[in-house]
């Protein structure tokens, strides 16, 4: 597709919903350039998270119209006065959690959840309060400040990690959310250790990438649960040694996990986003020592409860979201550590982007 420039404002082509539960139009759209501590970015290739199908779905509260899109991977075409960190040239991810360094959560030794983020609440603008984007003269708004789904965006400085030159930019987008959080959550969340069992709820692109993060960490038993049996081949090859469809057994799936492990497991991970997983997820992890993090995002006022007792013996619940160095990933991945390969299962044009769509939702990524 081909992008035209009237002096600094680029018009490119982006997909837009401008309702919920409306397909995405690929239109013509208006990027202006960046301000201060923005980076303007021309996108090489962007992945599709179920965070962007539940915006799609309206599940998350967000403000339409919109571009969607927050894992991406660009090349960073102009930059805002004040920006230091990266210049015009350099391959980056975009950071749909970004990490401004400044405030109490990123200062804490424990938190990642900065306060800069447009993700909870989201007011779908950049930090100055405006959009970058214009489409039939309607400003469209952002998501989480990254909106991948544009040949060119706009995000803050803050927002983007600079990455190796040799990293392959039509792969490495799934390093900006996919591995990070499911990889980390594994890893650096729940620290899971060697001779350990984990059961990981959800085989899509996270579950697969915390089922990576618990081979790298020496697990010895890794149990995946999923209702789409397609699924099972790809897991096994990523280091799943039991694979429990639910739908098919005669019992609870608790009660055979319980069954299978005697005590339960070590750790427990939940990458699908319902509370009825979650909750089993802790009941599933050992009485005394277990530990659950949930990676899934359920839709907001989701009721999630829980019996008092299935902590009181001192299990761990736990939340997580992104979990991992992102430049650090794309080195590994690199020096052959760790392989992301597996977890692309489709590459298609951006004038595809509905077919993505139809993809993930039949459970086909």
């Amino acid at each position: 597709m081909l992008c035209t420039r009237d002096q600094e404002t680029i018009t490119c082509w982006a997909a837009i919903a401008w309702a919920k539960n409306v397909p995405l139009s690929v239109e013509k759209v208006q990027v202006e350039p960046p301000k201060a501590g923005e980076v303007r970015i021309k996108m090489t290739s962007s992945g599709i998270c179920g965070s962007d199908d539940h915006v799609l779905k309206g599940l998350s509260p967000m403000k339409f119209p919109l571009i969607p899109g927050h894992e991406g991977a660009g090349i960073v075409e102009s930059i805002g006065e004040g920006v230091c960190s990266v210049k015009p040239g350099d391959k980056v991810l975009t950071l749909p959690l970004p990490q401004c360094r400044e405030c109490s959560a990123c200062l804490h030794p424990k938190g990642n959840f900065c306060e800069k983020q447009d993700v909870l609440p989201s007011s779908g603008l950049m930090l100055d309060g405006t959009s970058r984007f214009t489409c039939r003269g309607e400003k469209i708004y952002h998501l989480f400040r990254t909106s991948t789904f544009a040949e060119y965006t706009v995000v803050q400085e803050i927002g983007v990690a600079k990455i190796d030159d040799a990293a392959p930019m039509d792969k490495i987008c799934i390093i900006s959310c996919e591995v990070p959080t499911g990889y980390g959550a594994a890893v650096h969340s729940a620290k899971v250790t060697p001779g350990s069992t984990c059961v990981v709820f959800g085989l899509g692109g996270i579950g697969s990438a915390v089922v990576m993060g618990c081979k790298a960490s020496g697990a010895s038993r890794i149990i995946g649960v999923d209702i789409n049996e397609e699924k099972f081949p790809q897991a096994r090859a990523l280091g799943v040694t039991d694979c429990i469809n639910p739908r098919k057994l005669k019992k609870p799936v608790q009660e055979v996990i319980m069954e299978m492990t005697g005590i339960g497991v070590d750790f427990a991970f939940e990458a699908i986003g319902l509370s009825d997983t979650m909750v089993w997820g802790l009941g599933h992890s050992e009485y005394s020592y277990g530990v659950c993090v949930i990676i899934g995002v359920t839709p907001p006022n989701t009721p999630f409860s829980l019996d008092g007792g299935n902590v009181f013996s001192g299990r761990t619940l736990k939340g997580t979201c992104l979990g991992g160095s992102f430049p650090q990933l794309v080195t590994d991945y690199l020096q052959n550590k760790i392989n992301i390969d597996p977890l692309i299962t489709h590459q298609l044009p951006f004038n595809q982007i509905h077919k993505a769509f139809e993809l993930y939702r039949a459970g086909k990524t």
